[in-house]
């Protein structure tokens, strides 16, 4: 793992093109600035896919654009039923998002081959292939290197093109590992938080050497405890919280890849499904910090070198699962200062002090009173290449903002305490529940599953047709892997899921070894897919 302060060229380009998405969307997704001169404050993010990097046809499309600082206390989890976001802070919003966008692709890319096979589609002539979709592609088994006697794995029918990479940009270090030199930095009170004990002791993980880890690390306590698994603290008379820093869930996407449990049943894990890199201001990157949390030779050193599945020798573009970091790159501090007004103050008291005291000006001075944490989330994603009609009728918001800079809007919200501005957390339902919900990608994900016929090295009517009387490779479909399915936990976990998904858990069991501390986030699993079947209309 490198930082890069030579060239700020593409670093530069992609937060400008995240930065100017930002910017179009409406008043209402962006934080707040006060009659008075206060202003609230918020971390963004955005996924850029770069295609040609580094030729004469290099071109960048942003992918999805993020904002958010909150997530839920351990107690609310139970409530959710997968229809709450747990986490809305920025970088794992933007992933969620990246993922979403991922399934839609796939969805459009399976109607135009279905429309070509039914003889519907009037965009193009008989002689005309479909058209190729500019970011994802299916597989062949003879380019993956894949052969069907030497390996029982069957991955999955698409994969990202090999000229495309994604890069992650964002307005602040990650919270948690990747940023203590820098929260310690800007303390005049460098003590830590005290490990709260209200939770009881938790689970040691089996590699958790590191003393104090039995109990999971709010984001200031223990400063002499570096390279461990923290918790988002919010402030520190919050209720505690189990949901992950991003510095620890960006770790472990440098094992898993970017594709979530969904996605990854559609989407091979090739090299270019994991992060090529993540783009900061200068001034929020430390070096020692991005080595020790993200490094080849930081405290994931214990997985280079290893694959899943084991012993695999993977040649480039072969699916499969490996330790790879990405780059840290910058983009100079000036230029992000006149892209982001949004920015948290540097006098701004550390996340420790209550709200009550950050506004009294009487006790924490009038320039504290100058930056307010905000509490909106904004989400945005790219359309689909392909405009498809769905059976599903989805809430997107892409009326309300058909076009973001040129772009297509796929999916355009507001969230506030993880559900869809207007709907209460307190009592989910279904008409507020974010299209990144659990709920919802797997739903999404059910819709899309029976077309793809989860088949490889087919042609496009093939793979649409009966498999069998053609002679292909016939893998059972995704649809008979999920009939028996009847929870989000069966299906995040199933035993009857092909090989790659069994492949899949153990790489994220052995990276959770190796983070120590790692304690799940549990208590939303146990709910079906009726959780989106609103009540029924009393008859009158």
């Amino acid at each position: 793992m490198s930082t890069d302060t030579s060239s700020f060229l593409l670093p530069s380009r992609i937060a400008s093109l995240v930065h100017a998405h930002f910017d179009a969307l409406p008043t209402r997704s962006k934080p707040t600035i006060f009659p008075d001169g206060s202003r609230e404050w918020i971390p963004m993010s955005g996924i850029v896919a770069v295609k040609g990097e580094n030729t004469p046809s290099e071109s960048l499309t942003c992918i999805s654009v993020t904002s958010g600082a909150k997530c839920l206390s351990a107690s609310h989890i139970p409530h959710c039923r997968g229809l709450v976001l747990h986490d809305c802070h920025a970088e794992i919003l933007a992933i969620r998002a990246f993922n979403y966008w991922l399934l839609t692709e796939c969805n459009s890319v399976l109607s135009r081959e279905k429309q070509l096979l039914n003889g519907h589609d009037t965009s193009t002539t008989d002689n005309e292939q479909v058209p190729d979709s500019p970011f994802i592609q299916r597989r062949k088994i003879e380019e993956d290197g894949d052969s069907i006697c030497a390996s029982p794995t069957k991955w999955p029918p698409f994969k990202l093109r090999p000229d495309i990479k994604i890069y992650m940009y964002c307005t602040c270090a990650p919270c948690g590992d990747a940023s203590m030199e820098l929260c310690m930095a800007a303390q005049e009170d460098a003590t830590p938080w005290e490990v709260s004990q209200q939770e009881g002791p938790l689970p040691r993980t089996q590699d958790a050497e590191v003393p104090g880890t039995e109990t999971l690390l709010d984001g200031r306590a223990h400063f002499s405890l570096l390279g461990v698994v923290r918790r988002k603290p919010a402030r520190m008379d919050a209720e505690s919280t189990r949901s992950k820093s991003c510095s620890d869930k960006l770790a472990l996407r440098q094992v898993s890849s970017l594709l979530s449990c969904e996605t990854s049943r559609l989407v091979a894990p090739t090299e270019n499904a994991y992060l090529a890199g993540l783009i900061l201001p200068e001034d929020e990157i430390s070096q020692v910090s991005c080595d020790r949390s993200f490094g080849e030779n930081g405290r994931m050193q214990a997985l280079e070198g290893r694959s899943w599945p084991k012993d695999a020798k993977f040649k480039e573009g072969t699916p499969g699962y490996r330790f790879r970091p990405f780059q840290v790159l910058s983009v100079p501090s000036e230029k992000v200062a006149t892209l982001w007004p949004f920015a948290k103050a540097n006098s701004v008291p550390c996340p420790a002090t209550s709200l009550e005291q950050q506004g009294d000006s009487s006790t924490s001075g009038a320039s504290f009173k100058r930056s307010r944490p905000g509490n909106v989330s904004a989400v945005w994603v790219l359309a689909p290449s392909y405009y498809h009609s769905s059976a599903m009728t989805l809430d997107t918001g892409s009326k309300s903002v058909p076009t973001l800079c040129r772009s297509k809007t796929g999916l355009y919200e507001t969230i506030i305490n993880g559900v869809k501005q207007g709907n209460r957390a307190s009592s989910p339902g279904a008409r507020g529940a974010s299209s990144l919900s659990r709920a919802k990608l797997w739903a999404l994900f059910r819709e899309i599953a029976p077309a793809s016929a989860y088949q490889t090295n087919i042609s496009p009517a093939e793979s649409l047709a009966d498999a069998s009387e053609t002679g292909s490779l016939r893998v059972n479909t995704v649809q008979h892997h999920m009939s028996n399915i009847t929870t989000y936990q069966d299906f995040k976990n199933s035993s009857n899921l092909e090989d790659h998904l069994q492949i899949r858990m153990q790489a994220i069991g052995d990276a959770k070894l190796v983070l120590k501390g790692w304690v799940p986030n549990t208590g939303d699993g146990s709910w079906g897919l009726d959780v989106l079947v609103g009540p029924k209309k009393r008859k009158r």
